[in-house]
């Protein structure tokens, strides 16, 4: 057996192959499963206990040498292929671009904003777009004589004075507590609707993304310390934000978030209204009255809620200063955004 190894295993270093297809036809005809290196092994089981360890070493040769033999002449018929290939390229022919796609601005913005919020434990929420009247006004405290309610600001239904496009997102948080119990951490990103003049700082569609965290125990130092990771998350770790006294129904106390304005640098343009600030979301307590709307005992459970417009974001992160250009469709304004994932 021993000298049947030792010419198998010159037989395959002497082996010539015109192509591929050769190298494959050795290949089969000593490792296929009906091989010559599978009759071999099993022939092995006879040979004396002193003639393995040498035996057994030649086998490993054959195979080792089977095995090489197929690689070097694998890469070598495929390397003449390339080479043929390189050889046979029309150089005249005109380029082949490949037009990369792109994501929105606005579709960007909004998701490194959840990026932001899942990284501190907030969860993505979602509902409809088309709200009745308990969702998006009375639950959240808005008496029956506020402005919110007007025509000049919502649109409502024409057959249903009932039922309305939501002005908020507001009204997916009022689901979530409705429906879940405390704690509460969550995001609400979605499409808006507001009856109000179209321009650079305004229009009646647009983007928010609300959120909201109850549990016991939370304060007003909690939600200034995550809307300040947030904002630097956002825009920097320069970025400086206050907070100014407001008023929202659903919130108390109140307040409207600044960040310092990063399209002049703090030195006054049209979009800062020349302050050096830009306002991009309002906040505060959970007002105790809405907690007991939605079924959560106020004595009890206390919480922050935020809500900012994606579009004033997305004008200072990309220094874009007026807001129509996000709903025109221009391409010349799209195709910035090709290498943005």
């Amino acid at each position: 057996m021993k000298q049947k190894i030792e010419s198998l295993i010159s037989n395959v270093n002497s082996f010539i192959a015109e192509n591929a297809d050769h190298a494959e036809q050795l290949r089969l005809k000593y490792l296929g499963k009906k091989g010559i290196l599978n009759d071999l092994f099993v022939e092995f089981k006879n040979v004396p206990a002193e003639q393995r360890k040498e035996v057994g070493l030649l086998l490993n040769d054959l195979k080792n040498n089977v095995q090489d033999k197929v690689n070097t002449l694998k890469e070598k018929f495929e390397q003449g292929k390339s080479e043929n290939k390189k050889e046979s390229i029309d150089l005249s022919l005109p380029v082949d671009y490949k037009v990369l796609g792109t994501r929105h601005p606005i579709s960007i913005v909004r998701n490194e904003i959840v990026s932001i919020f899942s990284k501190i434990g907030f969860v993505v929420s979602e509902g409809p777009e088309i709200e009745n009247d308990w969702h998006n006004f009375s639950a959240l405290n808005f008496p029956p004589e506020h402005p919110a309610r007007d025509m000049q600001d919502t649109f409502f239904i024409e057959k249903n004075p009932d039922i309305a496009l939501r002005t908020h997102t507001s009204s997916v948080q009022v689901r979530v507590m409705e429906g879940s119990k405390p704690p509460i951490r969550t995001i609400s990103p979605g499409r808006v609707f507001r009856n109000e003049a179209i321009s650079a700082r305004a229009h009646c569609i647009f983007h928010q993304v609300e959120g909201l965290y109850i549990d016991k125990d939370v304060s007003f130092a909690d939600l200034k310390q995550t809307l300040l990771y947030f904002a630097k998350e956002m825009f920097g770790e320069k970025t400086q934000i206050r907070l100014r006294p407001s008023y929202f129904p659903f919130t108390e106390p109140s307040a409207e978030m600044d960040v310092s304005c990063n399209i002049c640098g703090g030195k006054g343009c049209n979009v800062c209204k020349y302050t050096g600030w830009l306002e991009i979301l309002g906040c505060g307590m959970v007002d105790p009255n809405v907690l007991e709307n939605c079924g959560i005992d106020s004595k009890e459970y206390t919480g922050f809620a935020f809500g900012m417009g994606v579009e004033r974001i997305t004008m200072l992160k990309y220094s874009v200063k007026d807001l129509r250009l996000y709903f025109e469709n221009d391409l010349r304004f799209l195709n910035q955004f090709e290498s943005a994932y």
